[in-house]
């Protein structure tokens, strides 16, 4: 047993190294992707943010230049900058400060036009205004001209414009090539490689972005990032027992960590070292693009790479492997020595409670558990003992009388299970005939809200008839034919000579005439208004006779023209559309009578026109559309789409718009459509919605089984 535990203990320290080597290399592996990230967009942050600077100089400076006018170029050129006698142009010495100003240098032998003069006092305030901002990220900012002058803010060195000697031509700098047409078609901000200022000494990067005029190369926009603060920060910060390289693209080194070498696997000397640095740049530049941590086996080293976005550098954090290893490892040799410890300690343990605590007591609960098992439940066990082997012999003489407990339950329970099924058995039936009596009420009470809904939507037509002809009764000027009646008893004597020569009286017969034809015409109006009256009370009646045989199974099936049933349903709701200003357009196809439920059709077409009418209060009047469609599809159905071009459906209601209930209108009740889908699927067809969203109309589909009556006959 012993040796059956070393083993195990041996095979646990081996996987627990394996273990917390794969987990150690994980959290290494992610904490030095996670470094290498955050590090290269601190790093690149001010790269980008001297191209965006970029952008604001070039538009500022283009605006000043094109702003001064020619009586800005003569005295205050004068006044700001002198022809030394080296041949040079300077920033006047006296009162030139240049930790707050900016300065002008202009080599020997370049030729100072007006254009030229333009260009330079417009840099020159366009640098003052925008410099000092800028200082607070960059140590300089300065416009460099074609022709060689160049206006420059570098508070750390005030006097490079007097410092630079009489032919030193910044145009031949590495920067300033980037900015060439030929070398720069695109005209974008490009950044040098890595040179020496001749002027300060310093090592440095430039940011370039050229600045055309008029199709010519007017100027370039400059910053410089200094090398000694991005070699410091790339040197000393690093994850612990990690360092950092640097390079181009191309394999330049930019920063190249000699001393941080000497602590890896690399061989000694500066061979080796070169070496090692080629193979991590070969590395480096073979991997494909997505992958950002590497491996490097022949140095037993992980590799991190980050790319700075702007000059396109290359930042590599190598992490050693034996970094990780050596916790691990560490931490498996305390593993392997407290098993050995313990191993020991619980042999010797072990030996003493296999001998005095275990043997004995597991016999006599092995000769109780036979004495149970043949049906003797009355077992002595030693309960006194406050130990593990006491709390099982507690339970176990508990459990023998748990046992005993249920046996004699069960016997009971058997005895009572015929009585107890019959009692629910009847509480079943019971329940379901309640519930049968509730799906009953809850379907009457459907029923009856789509009749009071659909009954509503009809009276208000017919309430709208009513006061249309009670309007028209009202509008008619009866009142005149009291007034020429008048006339006529007035002059009855000279009746002839009123009618002729009266002057009123020749107005009399033609009054009458148009009196006749107007009361003609308002009769007529008000007879169609009660017939319509009358139609939409008979259209209640069948709203009523529809919702009875939703009680019923049988169904009313007969010839129909779909093409009238919905001129009905526009005639039943023409008051209300007349009253909205809805302008109707019928794209209505001839087809043969269709055998279908006439009224329940109805039904859905009323409510459709209904909900389409109020649907368009929120657009103008001389805008209200409503078009009717209706075709026959390849597929064997009959398709009756109502579109109109009012306030729309967001997207998420156009799952809840069939819902009992819902509603979009304060004074709706959600009974119209949760009733019309109901019918569409009792004809065997289906209503379906579609929106582009709010503002945007709604179109309702009506597709319903295409059954000729003369097939079905």
């Amino acid at each position: 047993m012993g040796a059956r535990i070393a083993v195990v203990i041996a095979l646990t320290t081996f996987f627990s190294y394996l273990h917390m080597l794969r987990t150690l290399r994980g959290e290494a592996l992610t904490q030095l992707e996670q470094h290498v990230s955050e590090r290269g967009q601190r790093e690149q942050a001010i790269f980008l943010l001297a191209e965006d600077n970029h952008v604001v100089l070039k538009r500022a400076l283009e605006e000043r230049i094109r702003a001064l006018g020619p009586e800005d170029l003569g005295p205050r050129f004068d006044r700001l900058f002198v022809r030394l006698p080296d041949g040079s142009l300077r920033s006047r010495p006296e009162g030139f400060d240049g930790t707050k100003m900016t300065g002008v240098f202009v080599p020997r032998g370049v030729k100072v036009d007006e254009d030229m003069r333009r260009r330079l006092l417009a840099s020159y305030d366009v640098l003052n205004q925008y410099g000092p901002a800028f200082h607070v990220r960059f140590a300089d900012t300065f416009v460099t001209l074609p022709e060689g002058p160049i206006v420059i803010y570098w508070p750390e060195r005030p006097t490079w414009v007097h410092d630079a000697e009489p032919g030193f031509m910044v145009t031949q700098q590495v920067y300033f090539s980037t900015s060439l047409p030929e070398n720069n078609p695109g005209r974008h901000t490009k950044w040098s490689e890595v040179y020496t200022d001749e002027v300060s000494g310093k090592s440095m990067s430039t940011s370039t972005t050229p600045l055309d005029l008029d199709g010519r190369h007017a100027a370039s926009i400059s910053q410089d990032v200094m090398m000694e603060e991005l070699m410091a920060r790339t040197i000393s910060d690093h994850l612990p027992g990690a360092y950092n390289v640097l390079f181009r693209d191309d394999g330049t080194l930019i920063i190249e960590p000699d001393m941080q070498l000497n602590g890896s696997s690399s061989p000694p000397g500066a061979a080796g070292r070169q070496e090692h640095l080629r193979r991590i740049i070969e590395r480096v530049q073979t991997r494909p693009p997505q992958e950002t941590v590497l491996e490097l086996p022949a140095y037993e080293e992980y590799l991190a790479v980050a790319r700075l976005q702007g000059p396109g550098w290359n930042l590599v954090t190598v992490l050693p492997e034996r970094v990780v290893s050596q916790p691990a490892l560490l931490a498996a040799r305390y593993v392997l020595l407290l098993g050995m410890l313990s191993l020991v300690l619980e042999l010797v343990i072990m030996a003493w409670v296999l001998k005095r605590q275990i043997t004995r007591p597991l016999l006599v609960f092995t000769q109780a558990t036979d004495r149970i098992a043949s049906g003797d439940f009355h077992v002595e066990l030693d309960t006194s003992r406050n130990d593990e082997l006491g709390q099982l012999a507690r339970s176990f003489r508990s459990m023998a009388d748990e046992v005993q407990r249920r046996e004699q339950a069960l016997r009971e329970a058997n005895e009572s299970l015929e009585q107890r099924v019959e009692e629910r058995t009847r509480e079943l039936k019971d329940v379901h005939r309640q519930l049968v009596q509730s799906a009953r009420r809850a379907g009457m009470a459907e029923i009856a809200t789509n009749v009071l809904h659909n009954v509503g939507n009809v009276l208000n037509s017919v309430y709208t008839s009513a006061q249309l002809a009670k309007e028209r009764m009202a509008a008619m000027r009866l009142e005149h034919v009291g007034r020429v009646a008048g006339m006529l008893q007035e002059h009855q004597e000279d009746l002839g000579a009123f009618l002729s020569q009266d002057e009123r009286g020749r107005n009399v017969l033609p009054f009458l005439g148009k009196l006749g034809n107007n009361l003609l015409e308002e009769r007529k109006a008000i007879t169609t208004l009660l017939d319509d009256v009358g139609r939409y009370t008979e259209h209640i009646g069948d709203i009523v006779k529809v919702q009875q045989n939703y009680a019923r199974t049988p169904r009313l099936q007969e010839p129909v023209l779909l093409e009238g049933l919905v001129e009905d349903a526009l005639r039943i709701n023409s008051a209300g559309l007349t009253r909205h200003q809805v302008k109707v357009v019928r794209q209505l196809t001839e087809l043969p009578p269709v055998l279908t439920d006439k009224h329940k059709t109805l039904m859905i077409l009323v409510n459709l026109v209904s909900n389409a009418k109020y649907a368009m209060d929120g657009v103008p009047p001389a805008e209200r559309i409503l078009t009717l469609k209706l075709e026959r599809t390849s597929s064997g159905l009959v398709r009756i789409q109502v579109h109109d071009n009012g306030m729309g459906i967001a997207p998420e209601l156009l799952t809840r718009i069939f819902q009992y209930g819902f509603t979009t209108r304060e004074e709706g009740h959600g009974f119209g459509l949760h009733s019309s889908a109901l019918a569409a699927q009792e004809l065997g067809g289906a209503l379906t919605v579609h929106s582009d969203g709010p503002g945007h109309g709604a179109s309702f589909t009506l597709e319903l089984p295409y059954v000729a009556a003369q097939q079905v006959a």
